[in-house]
C-alpha cells in the first residue's frame, strides 16, 4: 500500500484543488484546446526527423514547428507508461511496475486516483479518448467513462487484429458502452472519429482529445499501399513496420487538417509521445539508442517526444531538458489554465509547462526508470536512476541489450513477455516454439548483471561505456537515492486470468461490469 500520510492527505489535497480550480486567472477564462497523441511502440529510429528514410511528414512538419522534447522519458512498456501520465505517480509505487494488464484479470489503475482528464472536467473542458486504454476493464469504474471522459471509441486491452478487432477469444472494440465489429483498418477508424469529435465541438467550450493510436503495436498489420511507401527495404516485416508509421502519419495529418478546417487549430496545443521504445522483435527501432521495449536501457524508456502550437512561447528548435511520463498529469493541467497545488507528498510528476513553452531549465533533476523486487529474465529492468547526466542501473536490466539495426531480422511473433503466460494459452505449438527462439535471441547479447552499471549520458547517450570503476562516488550517491525509493515500493500486481470474464459469456466480446 502507498504511504498512510498519502491517504490520509488525500481529501485536504481535494479541497485545495477544488479551490485552485476557482481561482483561476483572467487569461486561462478561455482555455485552449488540447491533443494529447500517443503512438504505441514507436522505435527511437522511426520517424522523420531522426530517420530521413521514413516516410512521417505529418508528424515531421508538427515536431519542427514546435518544441522536440529530447529528453522525455516513459516506462519501458505499455500499462506503466500510461498510468504514470494518467496519476502522476511512478508505478512501482502502485504496484504496475511489472508487466502490463492483460485481458481478463481483475485489476485496473487504483481507483481512488484522480486521473488529470477528470480535472481537466472541473475546468470545463469537453475530454474524449479515441484508441488504446490499457488501465484496466473488469469494473466499469475502470473504463474511460468514469475516469475522465465524456466519450470513448476504441478497445480496453493491450493489443488486438487491426481489423477484426479479435484478442484471444474475443471481440474488443467499442463506443461508449455500446460494444462495435467493425473490420476497417484501425487508423483510418480512429482518424474519422477525431474529425467527427472536432466536427461537432461545441467551440464555446475548450476541447480534450486524447488519441492513443493503436499504432504501431503488434501484430504487423497494415493496407499494402503503405507498404509500398519503401521499396528499398529488403524484409517483409520491417517493410510493413514502417508503413504502419507512415499510416498513422496520414491519420494525424488528417486529424490536423480538420483542426485548421474548423478554425480550431491556432487554438490548440499538441502534445506527442510514445508510452515505450520499439520492440526489436517487431522491426521496432531505436538505432543508435541501446536496447528496445522491456528495458531500462535508453531504447526502451526514452521517448520520441514533441509539443508544438498555443502557449508555446518559443519554438522551433530540441529542448534537452528532463521529463518524465508523470510529468504530463500537472504539465496538461496547467498548460489547460488549471492551478496545481503542492502535490509534493502526493504525486511524482512535476509542472513542465512554463519550461517547455518557454524554454527555460527543466525543474526536474532527477527520475526513476523503474523498481522491480524481481531480477529474472522476463521482467522490465531491476532498477535504474538518473541524476543530471548520469545514470546508474542496478541488476538485470531487460531482454534486450544490444544496439539493434533497422534490417536485423527477427522471428514474428507476440512481442511482450509479460504476455507470456496469457498468449501462450492461446497460442499453437508452433507458435510457442517461435517464441522460445524470440527468447533466445532477445538473451543472446546479454551479459551476467549483478552489479551496478554507471553511464554519463551526456557523453554517451548510446550507453557503450560502463564508468562505474572511474566514479565509485557517484555510484554511491545515486545507490543511496535509490534506497529512497526503495521504501516507497509496492510489490507488483500479479495478472491472474478470473473465467468470469470469458467474452464467450458476453456474445463474443471483452465487456467490463463482472468483477
Amino acid at each position: 500500500m502507498r504511504k498512510t500520510t498519502m491517504v490520509m492527505n488525500r481529501e485536504i489535497l481535494g479541497a485545495l484543488w477544488l479551490t485552485a480550480v476557482l481561482c483561476l486567472t483572467s487569461a486561462s477564462a478561455t482555455p485552449r484546446h488540447i491533443v494529447f497523441i500517443v503512438a504505441d511502440d514507436l522505435g527511437w529510429n522511426d520517424v522523420g526527423f531522426h530517420n530521413p528514410t521514413m516516410f512521417t511528414p505529418n508528424i515531421d512538419k508538427l515536431a519542427y514547428k514546435g518544441v522536440i522534447l529530447n529528453s522525455s522519458y516513459v516506462q519501458p512498456v505499455c500499462t506503466p507508461s500510461r498510468n504514470s501520465w494518467m496519476t502522476g505517480i511512478y508505478p512501482f509505487k502502485l504496484g504496475m511496475q511489472r508487466g502490463v494488464i492483460i485481458p481478463g484479470t481483475n485489476e485496473c489503475s487504483p481507483l481512488d486516483l484522480e486521473f488529470f482528464p477528470q480535472k481537466l472536467q472541473k475546468l470545463g473542458y469537453s475530454t474524449h479518448i479515441i484508441g488504446k486504454w490499457h488501465l484496466g476493464s473488469c469494473s466499469w469504474n475502470c473504463t474511460p467513462m468514469y475516469r475522465g471522459f465524456d466519450s470513448f471509441y476504441g478497445y480496453y486491452e493491450g493489443k488486438e487484429d487491426y481489423y477484426t478487432k479479435v484478442i484471444g477469444p474475443g471481440i474488443d472494440f467499442h463506443e461508449n458502452k455500446k460494444n462495435l465489429n467493425d473490420t476497417t483498418y484501425s487508423a483510418y477508424l480512429y482518424a474519422d472519429r477525431g474529425k467527427m469529435i472536432i466536427n461537432n465541438h461545441n467551440k464555446s467550450k475548450p476541447l480534450f482529445l486524447y488519441i492513443p493510436f493503436q499504432s504501431v503495436h503488434s501484430p504487423i498489420q497494415v493496407p499494402k499501399r503503405f507498404e509500398d511507401m519503401y521499396p528499398n527495404i529488403k524484409t517483409q516485416q520491417r517493410r510493413q513496420y514502417c508503413g504502419m508509421v507512415s499510416a498513422v502519419d496520414e491519420a494525424i495529418g488528417n486529424i490536423t487538417t480538420a483542426l485548421t478546417d474548423n478554425g480550431m487549430m491556432d487554438d490548440t496545443l499538441i502534445i506527442f509521445t510514445t508510452d515505450n521504445g520499439g520492440m526489436p522483435t517487431e522491426s521496432g527501432n531505436n538505432y543508435p539508442l541501446r536496447g528496445g521495449k522491456t528495458t531500462i536501457f535508453e531504447g526502451g524508456t526514452r521517448a520520441i517526444s514533441f509539443v508544438v502550437g498555443a502557449g508555446v512561447e518559443k519554438s522551433g528548435y530540441t529542448y534537452n531538458g528532463l521529463m518524465h511520463a508523470v510529468d504530463w498529469h500537472p504539465t496538461i493541467v496547467a498548460a489547460a489554465g488549471g492551478t496545481i497545488p503542492d502535490y509534493t507528498n502526493e504525486i511524482d510528476g512535476i509542472n513542465q509547462w512554463e519550461a517547455i513553452s518557454t524554454g527555460s531549465e527543466s525543474n526536474r533533476k532527477e527520475l526513476v526508470y523503474n523498481l522491480d523486487s524481481s531480477q529474472q529474465r522476463g521482467s522490465q529492468g531491476h532498477a535504474a536512476i538518473r541524476v543530471g547526466d548520469f545514470k546508474l542501473i542496478q541488476g538485470y536490466p531487460g531482454p534486450f541489450s544490444d544496439w539493434y539495426k533497422p534490417d536485423q531480422i527477427y522471428s514474428d511473433i507476440d512481442d511482450e513477455l509479460n504476455e507470456n503466460d496469457y498468449y501462450a494459452r492461446l497460442a499453437t505449438e508452433d507458435k510457442m516454439k517461435q517464441r522460445e527462439e524470440w527468447i533466445k535471441e532477445g538473451y543472446k547479447h546479454d551479459r551476467k548483471w549483478a552489479g551496478d552499471g554507471l553511464y554519463n549520458l551526456k557523453n554517451d547517450p548510446t550507453e557503450h561505456e560502463d564508468v562505474s570503476e572511474s566514479y565509485p562516488d557517484v555510484v554511491n550517491q545515486l545507490k543511496a537515492k535509490l534506497d529512497e525509493y526503495w521504501k516507497s515500493y509496492v510489490e507488483p500486481k500479479t495478472y491472474a486470468i478470473d473465467p468470469r470474464s470469458d467474452p464467450r459469456k458476453f456474445g463474443g466480446f471483452w465487456t467490463p461490469g463482472w468483477c
